[in-house]
Formats: structure tokens, C-alpha cells, sequence
């Protein structure tokens, strides 16, 4: 595996080997950009070629329009060997496929894939090996020029009479732009797309300076998708029993306290658990920091109650998040920068105290993966679960042990996405584990008969009791995609199914 790795690029080698503070400064000018009538201006202004990089963000997530009509534009002019750089793909990229097959796209880079673009990219449909980053490795990528941009097309809800832009204003409101905020910085020429241009916007987030263009089209996407079915609390039994056993570790593991700050990853067990924490939280009189992360209503609502003082928000999961965020001064936007840059000194990932996060599979070594299923098919990313989880004081994976007749613990895990060293504890249904390494949680917990906390081999043991040991699947020699880590090193490569 180290040789292949190789082949690609540096291989990882410890969470914290690279960790290089900078502070990025990047030279302003004074130029406004242009306002064009239709998309066919840009065959000539943009010097559109082969080859060219395009980025696009995912705010409007599987409600986005402007990826889609901006690939289309490309097809029809036979433009071939693009890459587009997402900062996630969603099922409404569908159109897409047709482009990987047909040579208008040579690769993909993203931070999550679903839906049929994943399975294409699965199955090898790209001509080159996609790159799957995380959340704060997007940006660092960017701003170090790791993944040089030609053009970010940047769906922007309101953009003002001077080129400004925002997310949180206008029919396709979105909330927040935080993942596009790096684009267009550094793009070499930066497009707004926008269905809603007015006098002034409510919370400036794209400076009109780094603008060249702004084009207005008639929807740039529908904001009730932003909602997904990961947004939702869950209403399984067994999946509120393993949020409550995981509050109460977070209650007694040594770290909760007045001040203390929080995230949940997407996730119904995951959003369960503030549910838990909330009561916990009444109960003792303990009263927040910040939650921070993709923003649902249930972490708006306990911010209105005062359970926490702030939330940090770079990707609104919710209408109501995107209502909140207007009209809540503690609801404060952020940059995908400030929010996981391993390089940004103060990234809020580094502040926390708790991040609650999901899994696909944990495997001996606590490695993650919410990659691919145990088919190998992709089936997400990263995202910012490698980020929090390297960031934050205790990171708590929690899942059913068994799912759908499959382990969730694995002796390896099929593709790495977070590494083990930075996953504290595994809280299932059927038992709790401690990373080794972690003596002080394992002390404090352990005091909790009822949290029945045993080693990782054991859970693994309670798991094969119930399901078998599963058949090892054949794996091809043919690489579709790279799992990078956040600093730009590669954890794992995923072979075509």
C-alpha cells in the first residue's frame, strides 16, 4: 500500500507532522467587476479552454443549480479535460456523468460525494483518480496553491450594485458562503451567479474587489434542499438510547464544564445527542461557549434558550439556520479558513471541546471510515470529520454496533478517512470504547458502571458474535479515488468496484 501511496503523492504520516502556522495575506485592488446580460459572454471574456480548473461550492447542497449550468454551457461548447473542484458533490449533479464519460471532465476534487456521481466515480468513470479532501483541507489547498483555480463560479444569492455578495439574503438564501470564500480569493478570475441583485446586502461575505464578473440568471437554486435526510434528528430507539449513553459520557468525561464548546457532525444519532446534552445542561446549570459546524434548527434553538453563547456557522443545514443567521448576532458566520485550516492558527476546529461524529466503519486502530460502504462504492467524505476530529479535546464516534447484519468495528477499516490516533471513544448500543491512549477518559468513565466500557477487541468480538465474521472482498488494482488528509497527505487510495 506505502508504494502505491507514493505514487500519488506524500504519505501521511502523523496528524500533527505538518502543521505550518501562516498567516495569509493577499494583495487588494480597487477594480469592480462587470455585470454580463447572458452566460454566452463568457465563451470570450473567460478565455475558456481546454484543461481549465472550475470551482463551485455546495451551500445550496442538493438544491444547487449553478454547477449544473455551468458544466452544460461547457459540454455544449466541446470544451474537454476539466476539473472541477467542488467543495462537495450531491445527487443533483447527476448531469455530470455524461461529462466524465464523454471527456469534458478528466477528474473531480471535492470533500464529499453522494448519490449517482459517487457511484459513477466508483466505478471508474473519471479519467483520472478524484481527489477526496476534507473540509479545512479544501481551503489550505487553496490559499497555498496546492489546487490552483481558473475560474470560481460562485452561486451567490444577493450580490450589490458594486459587486458584493452574500448568502444570506434573497430567494435562494443560503445562509452562509464559507466554502467559497477561499475561491474567490484566489481564482484567477471569480464569477458571481446570482438571481437576486439589489442596492445593498445585509451581511457582505464576497469583497466586490476580488470579483471580475457577476452574471444574473433567473434561479441559481431551490434552498429547500439544503435539507437532507442527515439533517434530522432521529426517531430510532436504539439510535436515542446510544445519544443518551454518549451525553452522559460527554457529562462525566472531565471536559464538561461552564464554557465548554461543542459540534455535532450531520448525522441523526449525532443531532440526537444535543438533544441529550440539552437536558443534561438544564439539569446542571452548565452553560456553553459555542457550537459550531453545519448549523440545524435544534443548535438555533438552544442558542435562542442560552445553553450556548455563540454559534459558529459555515454551512446553514436548515431553513430555519438560514432565518436565524440574519437575525441573531451570536449567529455568526465563518470561512471554511476560520473554521479548519490545519495552518490557521486559530481554526474554531482546534476549539472545541466535544465533536460528536458518525461512521461507516472503525476499525482496531480506530481509524474511520465514512468514505466508502464495505462495497467499496463511495458514499460520502471527510467533510470536516477529520478536521474536528484532530481539533477537538474529545472526539466521540457514535454508531450501532451492527447495522443492517454488518459490524460497524472492523479489524481495517475499508478506506481510511479519519485517522485513529485523533478518535477518543466509540459509544454503541452494545458498548463503549476508549482509545488506549486516552488514560485520563478512560479513568474518569470507567467510574460509570452503567456506561459498560470495554476494549475496542472486545466490542469487535460482541460484533462478530452476533453477525460472523464478514468475507474479505475482493479489491481491483485500478485507483478511482485519493483520501487525502487535511494537511494534504494522502491516508488511503479507494479502487474501482
Amino acid at each position: 500500500m506505502s508504494k502505491e501511496i507514493k505514487e500519488y503523492g506524500k504519505e501521511f504520516t502523523g496528524a500533527f507532522k505538518n502543521v505550518k502556522y501562516k498567516d495569509y495575506k493577499f494583495k487588494k485592488n480597487n477594480k469592480k467587476p462587470v455585470f454580463l446580460e447572458s452566460i454566452s459572454q463568457f465563451k470570450n471574456l473567460l478565455n475558456l479552454k481546454d484543461g481549465m480548473t472550475f470551482s463551485f461550492h455546495h451551500h445550496l447542497r442538493n438544491g444547487d443549480y449553478v454547477l449544473n449550468m455551468i458544466m452544460e454551457y461547457i459540454h455544449s461548447l466541446k470544451i474537454k479535460d476539466i476539473t472541477i473542484a467542488s467543495s462537495s458533490f450531491f445527487p443533483c449533479h447527476e448531469t455530470i456523468i455524461k461529462m466524465m464519460e464523454d471527456g469534458t471532465v478528466k477528474t473531480l476534487h471535492g470533500d464529499y460525494f453522494s448519490g449517482p456521481v459517487a457511484e459513477a466515480v466508483s466505478k471508474g468513470k473519471c479519467k483520472q483518480p478524484v481527489v477526496i479532501t476534507t473540509h479545512g483541507g479544501r481551503p489550505r489547498e487553496i490559499m497555498e496553491n496546492e489546487l490552483p483555480i481558473d475560474i470560481a463560479f460562485i452561486a451567490t444569492p444577493s450580490v450589490d450594485k458594486d459587486g458584493n455578495g452574500t448568502g444570506s439574503q434573497g430567494p435562494s438564501n443560503c445562509g452562509v458562503l464559507g466554502y467559497a470564500i477561499a475561491d474567490s480569493i484566489m481564482a484567477k478570475k471569480v464569477v458571481l451567479i446570482t438571481d437576486n441583485i439589489v442596492s445593498e446586502i445585509n451581511q457582505k461575505e464576497i469583497e466586490f474587489y476580488n470579483v471580475d464578473y457577476v452574471l444574473k440568471v433567473d434561479k441559481i437554486g431551490d434552498p429547500k434542499g439544503i435539507v437532507s435526510g442527515t439533517t434530522q434528528i432521529t426517531k430510532d430507539p436504539v439510535g436515542i438510547k446510544i445519544a443518551q449513553k454518549c451525553a452522559k459520557v460527554i457529562e462525566n468525561s472531565g471536559y464538561y464544564k461552564e464554557g465548554f464548546n461543542f459540534q455535532t457532525g450531520a448525522g441523526g444519532v449525532s443531532l440526537a445527542v444535543a438533544k441529550e446534552l440539552k437536558e443534561i445542561m438544564k439539569r446542571t446549570g452548565v452553560k456553553g461557549g459555542f457550537a459550531s459546524g453545519g448549523i440545524t434548527d435544534y443548535l438555533v434553538e438552544m442558542l435562542e434558550e442560552g445553553y450556548f453563547k455563540k454559534l459558529y456557522d459555515v454551512q446553514c443545514f436548515t431553513v430555519g439556520a438560514t432565518e436565524s443567521i440574519v437575525k441573531n448576532k451570536n449567529h455568526i458566520k465563518m470561512t471554511a479558513n476560520e473554521y479548519a485550516n490545519i495552518n490557521n492558527k486559530n481554526n474554531i476546529a482546534n476549539k472545541l471541546d466535544f465533536v460528536i461524529l458518525g461512521a461507516s466503519e472503525v476499525d482496531l486502530n480506530f481509524n474511520v471510515n465514512v468514505t466508502t460502504g464495505s462495497d467499496g462504492v463511495i458514499i460520502g467524505g471527510s467533510g470536516g470529520h477529520a478536521d474536528t476530529a484532530a481539533g477537538a479535546k474529545v472526539s466521540i464516534i457514535v454508531s450501532k454496533l451492527v447495522n443492517s447484519r454488518r459490524s460497524v468495528i472492523v479489524d481495517r477499516v475499508r478506506t481510511i478517512s479519519t485517522p485513529g490516533e485523533t478518535i477518543d471513544i466509540i459509544v454503541t448500543d452494545r458498548g463503549i470504547a476508549i482509545n488506549p491512549k486516552r488514560t485520563d477518559l478512560i479513568e474518569n468513565l470507567s467510574k460509570i458502571k452503567s456506561l459498560d466500557i470495554v476494549n475496542i477487541e472486545e466490542l469487535y468480538r460482541r460484533a462478530i458474535n452476533l453477525t460472523g465474521k464478514p468475507k474479505k472482498r475482493k479489491i481491483s488494482d485500478e485507483v478511482v479515488a485519493i483520501s487525502k488528509y487535511r494537511d494534504g497527505t494522502i491516508l488511503d487510495l479507494i479502487y474501482k468496484v
